[in-house]
């Protein structure tokens, strides 16, 4: 009578311990995709700012342009 618990304690035991297993391996996968989402928010950031030093960029450029045509036209106040 006794080696009947005991024997569904091991059970018990085993499926718990093949459940922390499954567990594990799910942790593992969750951390290397939440890496991999890191990594493309990051690459996400660092693009944007790249867009964003483009357009300044491009912004200043036309500016200087509208002034030079300005200046040929005759267009600028006089200060």
């Amino acid at each position: 009578m006794s080696d009947q618990p005991e024997n569904l304690m091991l059970v018990y035991l085993r499926r718990l311990d093949e459940k922390i297993d499954r567990l594990a391996e799910d942790m593992r996968e969750v951390k290397l995709r939440l890496t991999a989402l890191e990594t493309a928010v990051g690459n996400l950031a660092a693009t944007e700012m790249s867009h964003y030093a483009i357009m300044a960029d491009r912004a200043d450029r036309l500016a200087a342009r509208i002034e030079r045509i300005e200046t040929r036209l005759d267009l600028r106040e006089q200060a």
